[in-house]
């Protein structure tokens, strides 16, 4: 016969959540941890392990629900089971001379505003907050080693994602966690930028895994993003704020245990957190006012991705009115993104668009027949007859955007 203690241990491998039993268990990971998971179970596997007339308690639950919090964290608010996890570090006093120099390294002059970023993840996890960037065209630099130290503080709540995951329409995989993290981010695509910058302020969002219904979860996820693209990883236009962009330059000496230094020290940095007063306010719904986040690397990105191509546009014009002698000329947005694509850049209408009636300040007149001016690859200017609803531009308004 089982002894008290089997029977209790027993009951604590098992629950059910609405109409489906799971066990709990404990799946091994290379680095000697392990990491607590929910396995759908049936009851006859569970009636073949111990007898029809002595299965363990089994906890019900209604369903599950995911409330984030760090510091007073709860695993079942009513009658719903929370999918948020714990942490596996509890804060305690004590020094963390790795950790600091590391975030020092990463974060430079801004160091203030990188703790108070990681401050805010840990202390108020349903903030939203600026899309954090690392890039440099340099290795050994630290940045997958950013990712990976903040997946050992939030563990099971952070997931790795690629490129592909966004496009996606499954996403029940991260949909739900604390951090998205990216390593390696390339992103040529407005429509794949655009989902992210939405993302990082949403609210609500459509959660949606094979073989289910989509089902609305309260969003509340950070990305941080790492590539080796300083010019372009992503595409960003001139007005946007939603991006912190760091530049991160090589470490001088490597250390090969400084994953596992930083790791011991994460209960004395957690504590240092939570008694540390924020060095800003809340200045915006992603709390950091766009000033303050705003670096050198964020405004390289901004004109590669914008100029160039804005460039490329502007000198059009101004070749075909130039050549012609016209002082005006007309398009529409799907006309000058043909010219781009020649050009051998990379943009979609959705870009060539947002500079012209954003950047440009161009509206669309009412649906009616113009002429485009098409360069061969000669040199020779013709018109080609073309019908929709085009905008106007001028020489003098060119002369600016070139000057």
């Amino acid at each position: 016969m089982k002894d008290e203690t089997q029977e209790n241990q027993n009951s604590r491998q098992y629950v059910r959540v609405g109409t489906t039993l799971y066990k709990i268990v404990q799946r091994p990971l290379i680095s000697g941890d392990f990491v607590e998971e929910k396995i759908p179970w049936s009851y006859e596997t569970l009636r073949q392990d111990f007898g029809k007339n002595n299965l363990p308690e089994i906890d019900k639950y209604d369903g599950f629900c995911i409330i984030p919090d760090h510091i007073h964290y709860k695993q079942v608010h009513g009658t719903f089971l929370n999918q948020y996890e714990p942490l596996n570090y509890k804060p305690a006093p004590g020094q963390f001379p790795y950790i600091r120099m590391f975030l020092n390294h990463i974060f430079r002059e801004q160091i203030e505003l990188g703790l108070d970023y990681i401050q805010l993840l840990y202390t108020k996890p349903t903030q939203i907050l600026p899309i954090l960037l690392l890039v440099s065209k340099e290795s050994n630099t630290g940045k997958t080693t950013f990712l990976r130290f903040l997946k050992m503080i939030f563990s099971k709540n952070s997931t790795f994602n690629n490129n592909e995951d966004f496009r996606s329409q499954f996403n029940a995989d991260w949909a739900n966690r604390l951090l998205i993290l990216v390593d390696e981010l390339l992103i040529n695509k407005i429509e794949d930028t655009e989902k992210i910058k939405n993302l990082a302020t949403a609210i609500d969002y459509k959660m949606e895994a094979k073989g289910k219904d989509r089902k609305e979860i309260e969003f509340f996820a950070k990305f941080v993003l790492c590539s080796n693209k300083e010019h372009n990883p992503i595409i960003i236009s001139r007005e946007e704020i939603r991006f912190w962009i760091r530049k991160v330059h090589t470490i001088e000496k490597d250390d090969v245990y400084l994953k596992e230094k930083m790791a011991k020290e994460i209960p004395y940095f957690l504590h240092f957190l939570l008694h540390r007063e924020l060095s800003t306010k809340d200045q915006s719904r992603m709390w950091f006012s766009p000033a303050a986040i705003e670096t050198p690397a964020l405004r390289k990105v901004k004109r590669y991705n914008v100029n160039k191509v804005e460039i490329e546009l502007a000198t059009y014009c101004y070749d075909v009115m130039d050549g012609l002698a016209l002082d005006k000329m007309w398009f529409c947005p799907k006309d000058l993104t043909e010219v781009i694509r020649e050009a051998g850049l990379r943009a979609d209408i959705g870009l060539v668009r947002n500079i012209l009636k954003d950047n440009w300040g161009l509206s669309s007149h009412k649906n009616s027949e113009y002429s485009f001016y098409y360069i061969d690859p000669n040199g020779e200017i013709a018109p080609v007859k073309r019908k929709g609803r085009y905008m106007e531009i001028t020489m003098s308004q060119i002369n600016k955007i070139l000057l």
